[in-house]
């Protein structure tokens, strides 16, 4: 697989990685451990090296997931993860406080069995922590050797600016796709300017652009967040069938599935713009891996551009803040 860099002064990763959420987290049933490592393991036969995880996820399991999938191969990956939540838990509120990032940082060097985080991401954005003291605490772990990359996930452009000038901010981790484009209005611009990567996750909306969810689809685990997503209430799959309609049209064109349009959409986007779709299933795993494989000429990306202004996407991405 082709090699993107996160930053100017960042991490050379694969050009799709691994979103490892939904593993165990937020997607449904639960993978059993091993079946979750083999997926892992066959991420990296195929070539992704960069694999994206948080306390959070689980809580706090996921990252023990990726520690033990990516621990014979741990030189060879990039490993990123997250702070920001008090206790891991998002219901709990938003904690960044230095005492709580190191004390988070510890705990997750434990559970990923390793020495050293390669990318570290603000979560979310605290308002009552000063983001001097955010990036400052992270520049420590950096000196320390904790931590090698500083992130942010989902931030503004202030937060941006502020945080890049304590300590260089590698990548921000933001949703982005075909169904939601709004970085493309606030901060694709600032990360440009400031040489820093954008990760991508939810490149294919949660499964949405996939074209493989219906107006009838159910999500029956009681885990499964898309239960509550407004984008994916029944009415909105329906008002937004326009969009998969658009994906197919294109995918047909390029004798591509729709989940390759989706996310060879992005990679055309910005030579520094890596997704990071998750799957529990190897088929999907590969038909995501050849996405990469799927170009698009200036005039192609013009007219998916023209075609896209013309639908109007419904339902916001969260019923409530993340």
């Amino acid at each position: 697989m082709q090699k993107r860099k996160l930053g100017r002064a960042g991490p050379e990763v694969s050009a799709i990685g691994f979103g490892c959420m939904g593993l165990n987290h937020h997607r449904g049933p639960a993978l059993r451990n091993d079946d979750a490592i083999a997926l892992l393991r066959a991420a990296f036969d195929r070539g992704i090296t960069f694999f994206d995880t948080a306390e959070i996820y689980g809580p706090f399991t996921n990252e023990a997931i990726v520690g033990d999938g990516l621990a014979p191969i741990r030189d060879d990956v990039v490993i990123a993860t997250k702070f920001g939540f008090r206790d891991g838990r998002p219901n709990s509120g938003l904690d960044s406080r230095p005492e709580s990032i190191r004390r988070m940082v510890d705990a997750s060097l434990l559970r990923l069995k390793t020495d050293r985080i390669d990318v570290l991401y603000q979560h979310r954005i605290d308002p009552e922590v000063p983001m001097a003291d955010v990036a400052g605490t992270v520049r420590d772990l950096i000196g320390e050797g904790k931590v090698m990359h500083f992130g942010l996930s989902e931030a503004d452009n202030q937060s941006i600016r502020l945080a890049h000038a304590v300590q260089p901010v590698v990548a921000l981790q933001s949703e982005y796709s075909l169904w939601w484009r709004q970085p493309e209005e606030t901060v694709l611009s600032t990360v440009d300017e400031l040489g820093i990567g954008f990760v991508s996750y939810s490149p294919l909306g949660r499964g949405f652009l996939s074209g493989t969810m219906g107006e009838n689809t159910s999500f029956e685990a009681d885990n499964d967040q898309r239960k509550t997503n407004p984008y994916l209430a029944p009415e909105n799959r329906a008002a937004n069938r326009p969009i998969i309609d658009a994906i197919q049209s294109v995918a047909k064109k390029k004798n591509a599935t729709a989940a390759q349009i989706a996310i060879a959409w992005l990679l055309a986007r910005r030579p520094w713009i890596v997704p990071i779709p998750g799957t529990t299933k190897i088929h999907r795993l590969d038909e995501n891996i050849d996405a990469e494989s799927v170009e698009f000429s200036t005039e192609e990306m013009d007219a998916i551009d023209a075609e896209f202004a013309k639908i109007t996407p419904h339902g916001d991405r969260y019923a409530t803040a993340p």
